[in-house]
Order: structure tokens, then C-alpha cells, then sequence
């Protein structure tokens, strides 16, 4: 497949899948990070968070899968390697065993601010090459994270 097949415009595009395998980098790292924290949730928030991690990284594993099949239909394989991942992401690891709950919010409102930058990028990318299907589902995750952000600071007591 490649994106002439689908009315694109390959020299426009093909800045736009770099970025999307940029992203699908950045996401993997997040949703690792969701996951140890889902294992590792201690204290008092542990009940509320430790379903809500759950329901977050279920979430990123289906946008990871979108993503990449994304990358797929615009004519190029996605990263498929953690070697990979680390390298490309922005996202940093944690290491979330006694990390405390609140902190485990904060890395993950920090993710998440990360992520809608990227997603900000893409959408202004995806516009100019006239990439509609791609700023459809990036705007669509961006506001799952808009909302979510707006959630956990909530619960956070943070502005």
C-alpha cells in the first residue's frame, strides 16, 4: 500500500508517517508507563487508581494499534522494536515500583501533555498535506487525553 492509492500525495505524506512512527514511539513508552503503574499503585488512592491505569493503558493499546495501522496504510512498516521506541521517544521510563501515587498521576499528566504536543504537530502536519483520515484520529485521541488531563488533575487538586 502506499498513499498515491488512497489520493495522497507521497512527498506530502511521507514527513507525516515519520512523525506517526515518532508518535507510535512516544505511546508505546506511555503505555508501559500505565502498566507499572497499574502493578505497582500503593496507599490510599489504590482502588481509584489502580482502575483508572487499567482503563488507561487499555485505551493506549487499542490507539497503539491504530497508529500503526496508520503507518501501515500511508505505505511504511511501524516501528516494532523497544530498541526502537526508547530511541525515538521523548517520553522517558520510569520506574514506578514505590513511586508514589500522586507522583504516578503527575508522570502521566506529563505523558500526556507530551503526547497532545506531538498530537497538536500532527494535526497541523495532516492539514497541510490534506491528510484527513490521519488528523481524524489524531484529533480523536487528542481529546480523549484533553479530557482525561482535565480528570486526573481533578483528582489531583490541581488547577
Amino acid at each position: 500500500m502506499d498513499a498515491k492509492e488512497i489520493s495522497l500525495d507521497e512527498k506530502e505524506v511521507r514527513p507525516i508517517v515519520d512523525m506517526l512512527n515518532d508518535y507510535l514511539a512516544n505511546y508505546h513508552i506511555h503505555y508501559q508507563k500505565l502498566r507499572g503503574c497499574h502493578w505497582n499503585i500503593k496507599g490510599q488512592n489504590f482502588f481509584t487508581l489502580h482502575v483508572k491505569f487499567e482503563e488507561l493503558y487499555t485505551e493506549a493499546q487499542t490507539t497503539i494499534d491504530e497508529i500503526a495501522e496508520r503507518v501501515l496504510t500511508l505505505g511504511k512498516p511501524p516501528h516494532s522494536r523497544f530498541a526502537d521506541y526508547i530511541q525515538a521517544s521523548v517520553i522517558k521510563e520510569a520506574d514506578t515500583i514505590g513511586m508514589k501515587d500522586l507522583d504516578m498521576v503527575d508522570e502521566v499528566l506529563a505523558d500526556m501533555a507530551k503526547l497532545i504536543e506531538l498530537e497538536r504537530e500532527l494535526l497541523d502536519a495532516t492539514e497541510q498535506a490534506g491528510d484527513d483520515g490521519t488528523n481524524d484520529m489524531v484529533n480523536r485521541f487528542m481529546q480523549f487525553k484533553e479530557k482525561t488531563t482535565w480528570m486526573l488533575r481533578s483528582f489531583a487538586g490541581k488547577k
